[in-house]
């Protein structure tokens, strides 16, 4: 019989077992293919992989949790499952590497890429956290996230820019942080970065 759909957007992953079951190609293949419900018969031919193969990986996946029953079927006198992937797209979380986790107060350079991308690694480990505490109590994660894209006709401007960026900061944190009791603390990160494009321009470039 059918069941609702219940597809994540993005699912975190921080159990080591659970990568190493998706770490295959052909089981993230298995997975694209399941974005919509389909059976072990109808992958069999879209994958041309033979139905004991393919059914082997499909009861790992499942037992993992990345595939679900989404409904049953009589045909020619026998239960066809029709199963579907559990979420659209996976993020291992950082937190996997233990005391190898890049820490931005391990970083000297605050204005490398290496700096970056150490903030980025602690804002994934730590929103994955609050997102597993929330679920837990049953409370919404109270969250901002905002992006553009801006194009600098010289590194002069870009400097401007973050310089002016980083005046506006200190402004609005200076107006509303509040130490009283009660309050709760927020973390705002910002960064940026070229924008990756599918040719090369000149402009584009550090």
């Amino acid at each position: 019989m059918p069941t609702p759909p219940a597809t994540d957007e993005v699912r975190f992953l921080d159990d080591p077992a659970r990568v190493a079951a998706l770490l295959s190609p052909l089981r993230r293949r298995i997975l694209e293919q399941l974005a919509e419900p389909d059976s072990a018969a109808g992958l069999s031919r879209r994958l041309d992989l033979p139905r004991q193969k393919l059914n082997y990986h499909l009861r790992e996946l499942e037992r993992a949790g990345f595939v679900e029953l989404a409904e049953t079927r009589r045909r020619r006198g026998c239960v066809e499952r029709r199963l579907r992937a559990t979420a659209r797209a996976y993020l291992i979380s950082p937190a996997l590497l233990g005391s190898l986790t890049a820490e931005p107060e391990q970083v000297r350079d605050r204005f490398s890429s290496t700096y970056l991308l150490a903030v980025a690694s602690r804002l994934i480990r730590e929103v994955t956290t609050l997102r597993r505490r929330a679920a837990r109590t049953r409370h919404k994660l109270p969250t901002l996230t905002m992006q553009t894209d801006v194009r600098f006709r010289s590194p002069a401007e870009r400097t401007a820019f973050a310089e002016e960026l980083a005046e506006a900061m200190a402004r609005l944190a200076a107006r509303y942080h509040d130490d009283a009791p009660g309050s709760r603390a927020f973390r705002f990160v910002v960064g940026g970065h070229p924008v990756i494009t599918t040719r090369e321009d000149p402009e584009d470039t550090p």
